[in-house]
C-alpha cells in the first residue's frame, strides 16, 4: 500500500492571513530577507490576564537551543528549526506526516506589551512566552484656553 501526504489545504489560508495582518515594518524586513522562509509553521494559543499575555506554540521535538525569539519594533518574530531522523530502508518508502524545517511565526505585540520583560521557556514541547503588560498613558481632552 502507498501512502502519500497530502499538503494542508489550510497552508494558502495561513500564509494570507499573515500577510494581510503583517505591519509595514515587517514586510519591509521580509522584502529584505527573502530567504526567511518556512517550511512548517507551529500551532499557537495566546491568552490574555490582567497583567500578561501569554503565547503557547506547539513545537514537540524542538530543542530551546534550535528556537530563537526577537522583539523588535513591536513585532515578536519566533523562528527555529526541527529535523526528524529518518531510517534509512530500501525497500519500503517511509511514511512521514510530522513536518520538519525551519519555522517562522510574526505577531504584533500591542502598545501595552512591555518588552523590555519578554521571558520564555519550553516544557513538554510546548514554547511558552510570557509577554508582561505595561502601564499605557490614556489620553485626555486638552482644553483651548481663550
Amino acid at each position: 500500500m502507498n501512502l502519500i501526504r497530502q499538503n494542508n489545504p489550510w497552508n494558502f489560508f495561513d500564509q494570507l492571513q499573515r500577510e494581510l495582518y503583517m505591519p509595514a515594518t515587517a514586510k519591509r524586513s521580509k522584502r529584505k530577507n527573502e530567504t526567511e522562509q518556512a517550511n512548517w509553521t507551529p500551532s499557537v494559543d495566546i491568552n490574555e490576564s490582567e497583567k500578561a499575555f501569554t503565547l503557547l506554540a506547539d513545537l514537540p521535538g524542538v530543542t530551546p537551543e534550535k528556537i530563537d525569539i526577537l522583539s523588535e519594533k513591536g513585532v515578536l518574530t519566533i523562528k527555529g528549526e526541527r529535523t526528524i531522523e529518518t531510517v534509512e530502508n530500501t525497500e519500503k518508502q517511509p511514511y512521514l506526516e510530522r513536518q520538519s524545517g525551519t519555522f517562522y511565526r510574526r505577531f504584533t505585540l500591542p502598545e501595552s506589551a512591555d518588552t523590555d520583560a519578554i521571558s520564555a521557556k519550553s516544557e513538554h514541547g510546548v514554547l511558552i512566552v510570557n509577554i508582561p503588560k505595561q502601564e499605557v498613558a490614556s489620553a485626555r481632552k486638552i482644553e483651548v484656553m481663550h
